[in-house]
């Protein structure tokens, strides 16, 4: 016999008593706003890093170009292969950047932007300023842009995207978890194997 004053895991509802049934209520489900809310998501997250990817690749936009790119990539470190991480990561945060605008493979592409903001966020931590206020290379924008990666990861691109019907959007959770793997070990491995 169960005891007359047990609670009810409701969360911060509690109560004594089972939840009503209400047939006329509609169940939760994703709806038009949430695909418009993602597609905005993808759009401010996806673009900006293709814009990044422009200046850096080709110097757009107020951008520094490939060569002072090297230069910025040897200084954090990477000395050895400055040139090419260069390359890696102008061409990655424009063609990944574009896929996520595109909601083209967004676990992989947003686990590959992830690992670019993992990276840059320990590279730079406690050399440059939080907040952007303070410095024009401070941390704010790559942690925003890294948790606006990883939630993108985890929430896959919306209806309104290339990758609407493919198992990875049917199923997000087992693919954010292995794309979210990859991005992470890509990370620890240019920290710690490149970086010299």
């Amino acid at each position: 016999m169960s005891d007359p004053t047990q609670q009810f895991d409701l969360g911060t509802l509690g109560g004594t008593q089972p939840p009503e049934e209400r047939p006329d209520r509609r169940p939760v489900s994703w709806t038009g706003g949430a695909d418009l809310g993602m597609l905005l998501l993808r759009f401010g997250v996806g673009g900006l890093f293709f814009a990044h990817g422009m200046q850096k690749v080709f110097g757009m936009w107020g951008g520094l170009g490939l060569g002072a790119t090297t230069d910025i990539v040897s200084d954090a470190g990477f000395v050895s292969r400055a040139s090419t991480l260069a390359w890696l990561l102008g061409g990655g945060e424009l063609v990944l950047g574009a896929m996520i605008v595109l909601g083209l493979l967004t676990p992989l592409a947003a686990a590959g932007l992830l690992a670019i903001k993992i990276v840059a966020v320990v590279v730079k931590w406690g050399a440059v300023p939080f907040y952007a206020a303070a410095a024009p290379n401070a941390l704010e924008l790559d942690l925003l842009l890294g948790i606006g990666a990883a939630t993108l990861l985890f929430t896959g691109a919306g209806r309104i995207a290339l990758d609407r019907g493919r198992t990875w959007q049917r199923r997000p959770l087992p693919w954010a978890w292995l794309c979210l793997v990859i991005g992470v070990g890509v990370a620890l491995a240019v920290l710690y194997g490149l970086r010299r």
